[in-house]
């Protein structure tokens, strides 16, 4: 094995993700694709385009743990697993090796993880009976309003006030949002209030410590959450370079260690 690599995969619902890391944990190569109906299919592909990012080949690979919804779904590359909670805490409290409340906002669920200066699990919340707060709460508004997910974050920060959306269900909050339609209020005010709907609906799942961390797809592809954030907790949030990858950069973290306590 010319260059051993560590391989981290998060399947989740709505995307997968997967990261290369060489024996250092320094990150050579990533990739993000939907997930769709075939889990293995996705996780295949991404993990050809990582490797290729990482100049590395699968016989390279020394090491690699899955995570996320279908991680049974990787028997081609692994059968270690990890919960989402235990990789997500691996590799955010990389970043910042600290007494830390970690905030993943998903694709399907949210979570609050807290964590000490350790990197020990304090606690821990988990948001899956209701989408309100995720990101498929997001792409309904966005299917509802007819304006792309991408021209969401953009719009949201042009709006002058904030449209207050009484109701944190889904199916409710989409018919406020007609309704202020038909009264005319700005769109980019509106979808303001459905990012501050958010937002709040998480924040009211569990008390914060004073180190905030925020992370998941939806608020790599919105940065204006981040500092909506930051306005409702009166503080800085703290952000990794891959908001999206902490998952898979756990899991690869993982890997690293078994490997390592294996020689």
């Amino acid at each position: 094995m010319a260059k051993p690599v560590y391989v981290g995969l998060d399947l989740g619902a709505s995307r997968t993700k997967v990261v290369v890391l060489d024996s250092r944990a320094t990150l050579l190569g990533h990739a993000v694709k939907k997930s769709g109906v075939d889990f293995a299919a996705a996780a295949a592909a991404c993990l050809e385009d990582a490797l290729r990012m990482a100049d590395a080949g699968a016989d390279d690979v020394a090491g690699a743990v899955a995570t996320g919804y279908g991680r049974n779904n990787v028997a081609f590359i692994t059968s270690r697993t990890r919960t989402e909670i235990s990789c997500h805490a691996r590799g955010c409290h990389h970043s910042f090796p600290e007494a830390i409340t970690i905030i993943d906002i998903g694709g399907q669920d949210n979570k609050i993880i807290k964590l000490d200066a350790a990197g020990r699990r304090d606690s821990f919340k988990m948001n899956r009976k209701c989408a309100a707060g995720t990101g498929a709460f997001l792409e309904e508004m966005s299917a509802r309003l007819d304006i792309p997910l991408e021209q969401m974050n953009e719009m949201a920060r042009q709006a002058t006030e904030t449209i207050r959306l009484g109701s944190y269900c889904t199916v409710f909050s989409a018919t406020e949002v007609l309704e202020n339609i038909r009264r005319g209020k700005p769109v980019a005010d509106i979808i303001k209030g459905i990012f501050y709907s958010m937002i709040k609906r998480v924040l009211e799942m569990d008390s914060l410590t004073e180190k905030v961390v925020l992370c998941g797809g939806v608020v790599a592809h919105n940065p204006y959450l981040v500092e909506m954030t930051e306005e409702l907790i009166d503080r800085p949030v703290l952000l990794p370079n891959h908001p999206q990858l902490t998952g898979a950069i756990g899991a690869s973290l993982f890997a690293l260690e078994e490997a390592d306590r294996c020689l």
